[in-house]
């Protein structure tokens, strides 16, 4: 069944008028009388005693009226309920985001962005670079955050911040005295790193093979607040994010010395699934992280 068509009938039969069914519809009223005529061409059953003023049903044009009251009152129920998932939808953003950029840099942005556009709800979940990969791959977020390139054809990954990773020291620490550090004054120091097969692990190991330094690495720690509270207990001294360590660095409880000879930068990188709808309230979203 041509459903244009019987939606013709029934605005026709509903509001007992050709024109006011046309004006509901945007269309001549010729356009009505043509649309319900195939209608009944179609079937070969006619609907009408009378087409026009006074309009008088047939029994089938009495029963299809009926089943037309239905299938009318079914698609207001389904735009209703879609225009309300669109509502939540359009004030809601969900982000997963790893360790180091969901907590270090995240908050500041969604706070801007809250006060950029009031009323917009957003909630960030902070788990494993993978878990992110993962949850937007599967459609579970709209948008996540990683701290490593991501190679997947269902996913975009934008790198969108490119932090310098410093050395902290506890303040006592004889390599305080130096302004800047060379790969190789790191010889011989017990270093506290991220946890064994991370990405920035891979990424300082590989500084010190390339240098040919040798460190002891006795601890290691799944998360950036253990490895800041060891070395500000002298456990160590190690590498990290310089945004990581903002607050110590500034209150004087650690002290951040750069890399001279080969300095490095941790980047981090937005992923969003291509196939994922672009909400207005995200891709407003994304334009800010953009233009940071």
């Amino acid at each position: 069944m041509n459903l244009n068509q019987l939606k013709l009938f029934y605005l026709a039969i509903k509001y007992k008028n050709l024109s006011h069914a046309a004006q509901e519809l945007n269309i001549t009223q010729p356009a009505v009388t043509k649309g319900i005529q195939r209608l009944q061409e179609y079937y070969e059953v006619p609907l009408f005693h009378k087409l026009g003023k006074n309009m008088r049903l047939t029994q089938a044009g009495d029963d299809l009226f009926k089943i037309a009251i239905k299938i009318f009152e079914l698609e207001k129920r389904a735009d209703d309920c879609m225009a309300e998932y669109q509502k939540e939808n359009l004030k809601h953003l969900k982000i997963s985001a790893s360790e180091s950029i969901g907590a270090y840099y995240l908050p500041e942005y969604i706070n801007q962005f809250s006060n950029r556009v009031p009323g917009a709800q957003v909630s960030l979940e902070i788990i494993s670079n993978q878990q992110v990969i993962e949850n937007t791959i599967n459609l579970k977020n709209d948008v996540g955050f990683v701290s490593f390139p991501v190679k997947n054809k269902k996913l975009k990954t934008i790198e969108i911040i490119k932090d310098e990773i410093v050395i902290i020291l506890n303040p006592s620490h004889p390599l305080v005295k130096k302004r800047r550090l060379n790969a190789s004054d790191l010889e011989g120091h017990m270093i506290i790193m991220h946890e064994q097969g991370s990405y920035f692990q891979k990424m300082i190991q590989d500084l010190l093979d390339m240098n040919n330094v040798t460190v002891t690495m006795p601890i290691t720690f799944s998360n950036n607040e253990a490895i800041k509270k060891a070395v500000e207990g002298g456990m160590g001294i190690a590498p990290i994010s310089k945004k990581v360590a903002t607050k110590e660095i500034e209150s004087g409880k650690l002290v951040a010395l750069s890399l001279t000879s080969t300095p490095l930068y941790r980047p981090f990188y937005m992923i969003r699934h291509k196939e994922r709808f672009l909400s207005s309230l995200l891709g407003k979203f994304i334009t800010m992280i953009k233009h940071k």
